[in-house]
């Protein structure tokens, strides 16, 4: 008896879901992985193998790392962002990959991508722990409150020459809004899949050019951040 009203009450449940949620599927996961690649092969670490965008000379990667935040799905006229939405990318592993996985998006299908590289002036201006964010993290600022929204450090190599190579951008006004589609039924053939390749060198050739010797340092000049958020805005992109 225990036994049929058990399975009594399941397919009651399933029965329901079904008239509440006519032809709908079940909520689905979505997984983005972040593929980070320079020159069209995966970003390596610690070599002087990459031309000085602007300039002379070749640099290394020592630290590349930045903060996504704001992470939301759109279905036509439906949104669902995602909740404590603040990741801390970083690539420094075997595959030079990051993945950012979520067990359960409420909507049917998905033809549109949205999210911010860096944090959003609300949370940037807390000291609230929520997501990746911690202002006792290295990401956060030592003379404010607020996060490093993209750090990029190594050297400079011209001749026989080496110097020290540190970007950290994080004023409220630098976070940039990355939006993309999705072709369709993209994400039924690759099971939830979605890749994107994150190109660093964006940061000094991007609409502006940089020469990391003349500029090998940008902490706390707005304009010079500004400059290089300028450029990261399009250093991400959908690979398919």
């Amino acid at each position: 008896m225990r036994f049929f009203l058990g399975m009594l009450a399941g397919a009651v449940v399933i029965i329901g879901w079904v008239v509440l949620n006519p032809g709908q599927k079940k909520p689905m996961p979505i997984t983005l992985t972040f593929h980070a690649e320079m020159e069209g092969e995966p970003l390596v670490y610690d070599q002087f193998v990459y031309d000085n965008p602007g300039g002379t000379g070749q640099f290394r990667v020592r630290d590349f790392r930045f903060y996504l935040s704001n992470l939301s799905f759109g279905q036509g006229d439906q949104t669902f962002a995602e909740p404590e939405s603040y990741h801390l990318l970083r690539f420094d592993n075997a595959d030079k990959t990051h993945s950012i996985t979520l067990p359960e998006v409420p909507l049917t299908s998905i033809d549109t991508v949205r999210f911010l590289i860096g944090v959003d002036p609300a949370a940037n201006e807390s000291i609230d722990v929520r997501g990746d964010l911690d202002p006792n993290s290295q990401m956060a600022w030592n003379w404010e409150v607020g996060y490093k929204f993209v750090v990029f450090e190594g050297a400079l190599q011209v001749d026989q020459d080496v110097s020290p190579l540190v970007y950290h951008v994080g004023f409220s006004e630098n976070a940039r809004e990355v939006a993309f589609s999705l072709p369709a039924d993209v994400l039924t053939e690759a099971n939830g899949q979605i890749h994107l390749t994150v190109d660093p060198t964006k940061l000094f050739d991007g609409i502006a050019r940089v020469d990391m010797q003349a500029l090998p340092s940008v902490k706390f000049n707005r304009s010079d951040a500004a400059m290089l958020a300028n450029n990261y805005a399009t250093m991400i992109a959908p690979a398919f």
